[in-house]
């Protein structure tokens, strides 16, 4: 069985899918891109919109009643593999009072939704 979990503190999918994905004790946060959900617009440059992703997957699983702690695994798409160091960089910072912390890869991609530079998945477990 599974439940659709939508909170309008994070910006509404662009497309046909949901914001996240409760089924049984594992919960799937869709790809977010670096939009502020208040004006629906992307963040200016790749930190901000690094920030502003995680962020928005923090407003998703608190809407679930879940925390940064239930998260297990992380994808992180960017399209400048280069900034690999930066991207590092904020993700510890967010992540620094978390332990352990949440499986991790990161993918170099040509292009992502609206020419954003960043896009960040989640799986979190109740």
């Amino acid at each position: 069985m599974k439940r659709e979990i939508f909170t309008e503190k994070a910006p509404k999918p662009v497309g046909p899918y949901s914001q996240g994905l409760l089924a049984g004790n594992l919960f799937f946060i869709s790809g977010q891109i670096g939009l502020d959900p208040r004006t629906g617009l992307l963040e200016d440059g790749l930190k901000n919109q690094t920030i502003r992703c995680l962020k928005n997957i923090e407003a998703i699983l608190e809407s679930a009643g879940l925390s940064r702690e239930n998260l297990v695994k992380l994808t992180i798409y960017v399209t400048d593999i280069s900034k690999f160091r930066e991207v590092n960089a904020l993700y510890e910072e967010f992540f620094k009072d978390v332990d352990p912390k949440p499986a991790r890869a990161t993918v170099g991609v040509s292009s992502l939704p609206l020419n954003a530079l960043i896009e960040i998945e989640a799986v979190a477990v109740r």
